[in-house]
């Protein structure tokens, strides 16, 4: 969720995916691409529907789902009609699976390429999610998928099962990051550590290296800036560590540094950060985290000096970037990007705030926040909240008036409570 944060912004109000138009219909497409399993698997995830849940729904069992969305088994008629009903498709679920049984037994163990390549959509479409509404639309979809990939990986052969192997990896970390939006960091520890595992039985031992970023993360919003600088030495020196893990291992570290009130160490850590992007500008996208040349550096030492308590010069920073919203999209595309994600967005906004409490101009911050609230609700996000707390801690500085002191109280409410 992290991915270099973002400022402004706002959420579609939230929908009760139980009653929501057809995700294919409010998509202007049909069905989602994919074969049956795969299809099955997004529009599931779409809805926010466990496994259990969709068999509920299908009146089958949890089992013959798993095996659905795994390629493992090929729907029968019957199967696959009750799949189309729940979801309300009309018929053109179940006549997806149609041109696989003209040819193929029903019931009959498939290849596992087609899975690896469809659920690398389905995570896509996961994360996106993720960080428009926060990790409760996400969770049990993450959950279900790893199960269904775990129970594939001994069936598969090969390299193929070193595909399977590295692919329920990424969702093993990806299900970290949301247990730690989620307020939940030993279950993040617990799920990067999996990753790690699951990752070397793929043959892939670059997320060890991402994985000691995490764990900075992680300590980081714990409070443990020591433990947050450790973690990310580790990941810069890791034997299989690329530019793109070096460059968040340095955010991580200057973040950490300026939370210590480490000026000097906090500078020299950007400045790796900012060589090791350079290293990485213009390659392929990284295998494991956000591609940091997206990332803005400009609100990336904003953040840190926020931290350090040099509150004008971030609000200058913060001004200057955050400023982008107002040019035209030309302009725009001559800037460092700033990510659109809501998650982020709200993020950066609450850092913004907080700095021009600090220089006095509370009105301002109080309006950013105002404005805020209702995303920073939708999204509850643990991360964003901590945020918020370092909002209100400075602004409860500044001799707020009554009008003020009431969005402040209700900031901390929701923060705190």
């Amino acid at each position: 969720m992290d991915s270099a944060d973002s400022a402004g912004g706002t959420v579609p109000a939230r929908v009760d995916p139980a009653r929501a138009d057809p995700p294919w219909r409010s998509s202007g497409t049909r069905l989602p691409p994919g074969d049956f399993g795969v299809v099955l698997a997004t529009l599931r995830a779409r809805r926010g529907w466990s496994v259990r849940e969709l068999a509920r729904r299908a009146n089958v069992s949890d089992g013959q789902i798993c095996n659905l969305e795994s390629g493992l088994r090929n729907p029968t008629p019957a199967v696959a009609a009750a799949c189309d009903a729940a979801f309300g498709a009309g018929g053109e679920l179940a006549e997806l699976a149609a041109p696989r049984r003209r040819g193929v037994p029903a019931e009959e163990v498939v290849e596992a390429g087609p899975v690896v390549a469809g659920y690398e959509r389905v995570l896509r479409e996961l994360k996106d999610i993720g960080r428009s509404t926060g990790p409760r639309f996400v969770t049990a979809s993450l959950k279900s998928i790893i199960r269904i990939l775990t129970d594939a990986g001994p069936l598969a052969v090969g390299a193929e099962r070193a595909e399977i192997w590295r692919l329920v990896s990424t969702f093993a970390e990806y299900a970290g990051w949301m247990a730690q939006e989620a307020g939940n960091p030993a279950e993040a520890l617990r799920w990067t550590n999996t990753a790690v595992r699951w990752g070397a039985r793929g043959g892939d031992e670059t997320v060890a290296a991402y994985a000691l970023v995490r764990k900075a993360f992680i300590a980081q919003h714990r409070g443990d800036s020591g433990a947050a600088i450790g973690f990310a030495g580790q990941a810069a020196a890791h034997p299989a560590a690329d530019p793109v893990i070096r460059a968040q291992a340095a955010r991580r570290a200057a973040q950490a540094h300026a939370r210590r009130g480490d000026a000097e160490a906090c500078r020299e850590a950007l400045a790796r950060f900012g060589s090791h992007t350079a290293e990485v500008v213009g390659g392929r996208a990284p295998h494991w985290g956000p591609r940091v040349e997206n990332g803005n550096p400009r609100l990336i030492e904003a953040s840190c000096m926020l931290s350090l308590c040099r509150f004008e010069l971030a609000a200058d920073l913060f001004a200057a970037e955050l400023g982008a919203a107002d040019l035209s999209a030309a302009e725009r595309g001559l800037l460092p990007a700033v990510p659109a994600d809501s998650n982020s967005q709200a993020r950066f906004a609450v850092r913004r705030a907080t700095a021009l409490a600090g220089v006095g101009r509370l009105d301002d911050a109080c309006q950013i926040i105002e404005a805020t609230l209702p995303v920073i609700r939708r999204i509850d996000s643990a991360t964003v909240r901590a945020e918020l707390g370092g909002f209100v801690a400075q602004a409860r500085t500044r001799g707020a008036g009554p009008g003020r002191l009431a969005l402040i109280d209700a900031s901390a409410a929701f923060a705190f409570g």
